[in-house]
């Protein structure tokens, strides 16, 4: 073999490396879905702050992803990416021994930043191996994205095996080994890359951070403490005051966490906004869903991760096999506007579940079609972001649309939280108000996937495929 082969051969190993990460910070979202109940009774979460489970999270993933693409374009993607891997693996020994409320959280929280270190420096890997050849970048870039709702709906086939045969702690613990593959095989597939000076901003990341927690924090206690109540009016001021000093410090600093002059390049803020939306519409799709399988079709932790299999097969299978051809042909914003139209009508779908409904009827269907809006939607608007860009600020790009998509998240969960709640969806033994309150969570998330779909339209800009492209992919 030669040494340009064994190079080449080395890329798609590394590509395969980077998947898992995406893979894996994704799937750290999802996989405690279905252990939630059993986490519940063990260490005392209420009804109400179960969902700080996935909150604690996604705060963190989130607020401080801009600080990891940051981090990953002045140190180095490289040793970015190794460091987030040594962090999510504390996390998780952290997360998984825990026997009380605030010591899952903290360990959650840890996780959190571990994978905001490594989803942007991942990305910004994978534009430095395949990025000076765009007819393998879209191949890569479906392999990528296919890993992340993929990792979303395989977390929680993987959470109901481990939950019914081993115990909970081993949705955690389950990272430990892939993070020592991963140790030991990142210094021989990766490139160095090079570091850059610049300063850090950890006083704007803390700053994003705690005004997402404060705004999540005030939406999901909303419903129990009032919408008019003290605590709400102050926690959603709190965070109204903290987001707008961010974007003060950003606009002052030298050395920002974030260049808020970058989203003047054209569709770049228009691919953040769709990633966000179709966000905050898909992650409440499956967390309320995995509700209905259990507690309303009565379920157990293997049955009901194993229902979500059939999403995973037509997300991996479409983001692979037929969304790369698709964009090739139709344009990015096409494809984006088409699969959050598809979204929107797969959750109405949904929204119409029944108490006395069945798996083959009132979810199979219907989360098949939602699947295969998530699966359109993703990569055109994925690779839009990140390659709207200027190269040096590869790492800062993918921060942003990774920030975009789990800030969605985590807001489109405490809305839907919310809203479900004060339908009836807190009270688990009434089957009844249960359903009710589950059938409009999945309605709100409609309405904003059908919200993405309109911004998408007005605000993505068409671009026309060229021939050599479409024949590229298509071979």
């Amino acid at each position: 073999m030669s040494e340009m082969e064994s190079r080449d051969g080395r890329r798609w190993w590394a590509l395969a490396l980077i998947a898992t990460a995406q893979f894996m910070v994704i799937m750290d979202t999802s996989i405690i879905g279905v252990a939630l109940p059993r986490m519940q009774t063990d260490l005392g979460f209420s009804q109400g702050n179960l969902s700080w489970v996935f909150n604690a999270y996604v705060i963190a993933f989130g607020g401080l992803l801009l600080l990891g693409g940051r981090l990953s374009d002045l140190l180095g993607a490289k040793r970015v990416f190794a460091a987030g891997w040594v962090v999510l693996l504390a996390g998780s020994v952290v997360a998984g021994a825990a026997d009380q409320v605030w010591l899952e959280l903290t360990g959650r929280a840890v996780q959190g930043v571990g994978a905001a270190l490594i989803a942007p420096s991942a990305l910004t890997l994978l534009m430095m191996l395949f990025g000076a050849k765009p007819k393998e970048l879209t191949k890569a870039l479906a392999l990528y994205g296919a890993a992340a709702p993929a990792g979303g709906t395989a977390g929680v086939f993987l959470g109901g095996v481990i939950t019914e045969y081993l115990s909970w702690p081993w949705v955690f613990y389950l990272n430990i080994p892939i993070a020592l593959v991963v140790l030991a095989a990142t210094p021989a597939l990766m490139p160095g890359g090079v570091a850059r000076r610049g300063g850090t901003d950890l006083t704007g990341a803390v700053t994003v951070t705690l005004g997402l927690a404060a705004a999540v924090y005030a939406i999901v206690r909303a419903p129990e403490a009032g919408w008019g109540s003290t605590s709400t009016i102050v926690g959603l001021t709190a965070a109204v005051v903290l987001l707008g000093a961010f974007l003060l410090l950003q606009a002052k600093r030298r050395n920002p966490l974030v260049r808020l002059a970058i989203f003047r390049t054209p569709d770049l803020a228009a691919a953040n906004l769709a990633q966000l939306l179709l966000g905050a519409a898909w992650i409440p799709m499956w967390f309320f869903l995995n509700l209905y399988l259990q507690q309303v079709l009565g379920l157990g932790a293997f049955a009901s991760g194993s229902a979500l299999l059939p999403m995973t097969t037509v997300i991996m299978l479409l983001m692979i096999g037929v969304a790369p051809r698709l964009m090739a042909r139709f344009g990015a914003k096409s494809m984006t506007v088409a699969g959050l139209a598809v979204l929107a009508l797969g959750l109405g779908w949904l929204s119409l579940v029944r108490a006395t409904g069945t798996f083959w009827i009132d979810v199979l269907p219907a989360s098949l079609v939602a699947a295969a809006g998530m699966a359109l939607a993703f990569i055109p608007s994925l690779g839009t972001a990140i390659s709207s860009a200027r190269p040096e600020e590869g790492g800062l790009a993918s921060g942003i649309v990774n920030t975009s998509y789990q800030v969605g998240s985590a807001l489109g969960l405490a809305a839907m939280t919310a809203l479900a709640s004060s339908l009836g969806a807190g009270q688990t033994a009434d089957t009844a108000g249960l359903t009710d309150g589950l059938s409009a969570a999945f309605l709100g998330a409609a309405g904003i996937a059908v919200a993405g779909t309109v911004a998408a339209a007005m605000t993505l800009r068409q671009h026309r495929a060229r021939q050599d492209e479409v024949e590229a992919v298509a071979a």
